[in-house]
């Protein structure tokens, strides 16, 4: 249940983003606000993990354990190659994520554009799952994450944007938050293969963090940051970088470590349950009876599948070459 509850912790944070932004400053964009966002919270997250990750070695050490897998451990720059490649997928993953992100709830609004986001993610992370390693969700995966999409469904048709007044979803919005939970599946599947193959949970974390803000780092010329300066624009980017990257990401990658993708993609859709909550009492945004009980009906699923996961997970399908 620790597994279960860091992962739903990291979704209560991450929930928090598209509420950010929408109180922040004026004169933001997607791009911009991501950038920032990871190149402080990128940073923090490679400062932290690594960190961390060090000092799980040094423990370990003392105590006659076996050592995580480390770069210096591996025996030829290939076999170092397959595992760096995938690192820097989740942290390239993790880029695009942003943006993609932020264009969908700010076409949408918080509570539906976050809905659709999360609200794919388990679905698509459960196939590419299957895909990579062949091994079906389980059945109270099958059942909870079901719940769930006719919760995010119901939401989605009866949201409304905010100040708007109107249901439905802009089509670019909808591409943008589509995008958004592909790059989230790839993450969780990269990082479940990465741990399955014996890697520390914080250096893979601390890895994705790194490339993501060297990413960010290139972006940051090329887009305004004059909002930046104010106190509101500070506040909302320090939010944003440490405690919904720096903080939620440590908590999700060490959750992931006992539980599958799919299911941790799953206990995730408590984003966009806390963000229809923020959405409705601190944005205004008006849901109508169809979205409340898209609501009920998506935290019945996160219950359901919380109580499901309190089992260790499958035995490990593979490890990562090398």
């Amino acid at each position: 249940m620790l597994h279960v509850l860091a992962v739903f912790a990291a979704a209560v944070l991450f929930g928090t983003t598209g509420t950010s932004q929408a109180i922040g400053p004026e004169g933001t964009t997607p791009l911009a606000v991501g950038a920032v966002r990871l190149a402080i919270g990128g940073t923090g997250l490679a400062i932290i993990a690594f960190a961390l990750a060090r000092r799980h070695r040094v423990r370990a050490e003392r105590a006659g354990e076996e050592r995580p897998r480390s770069f210096r451990t591996l025996p030829s720059t290939a076999s170092r190659m397959r595992p760096l490649a995938l690192m820097v997928l989740t942290g390239v993953c993790l880029a695009i994520y942003q943006p993609l992100f932020f264009l969908g709830t700010e076409r949408n609004g918080v509570a539906v554009g976050t809905v659709i986001a999360l609200g794919s993610a388990p679905i698509m992370a459960g196939v590419l799952e299957w895909l990579l390693t062949r091994r079906s969700p389980s059945g109270a995966w099958m059942v909870a994450t079901a719940l769930a999409t006719v919760g995010v469904v119901l939401l989605g048709f009866g949201g409304a944007a905010s100040g708007t007044g109107a249901g439905g979803t802009d089509p670019v919005g909808l591409l943008g938050s589509l995008g958004a939970a592909a790059s989230f599946a790839v993450i969780a599947n990269a990082q479940r293969r990465l741990l399955d193959g014996g890697w520390n949970p914080f250096t893979v974390v601390g890895a994705m963090g790194a490339s993501s803000a060297v990413i960010s780092f290139l972006v940051l010329p090329f887009v305004d940051l004059s909002w930046l300066a104010t106190p509101a624009g500070l506040a909302m980017g320090l939010w944003l970088g440490i405690a919904t990257i720096s903080i939620a990401y440590v908590l999700f990658t060490w959750g992931l470590n006992g539980l599958t993708a799919a299911t941790a993609a799953t206990l995730t859709l408590g984003e966009p349950l806390t963000a229809s909550i923020l959405g409705i009492t601190v944005l205004d945004e008006r849901l109508s009876a169809l979205a409340i009980t898209g609501l009920v009906v998506l935290a019945a699923g996160l219950a359901l599948l919380a109580w499901g996961s309190r089992a260790r997970r499958d035995p490990q399908p593979f490890a990562v070459e090398g």
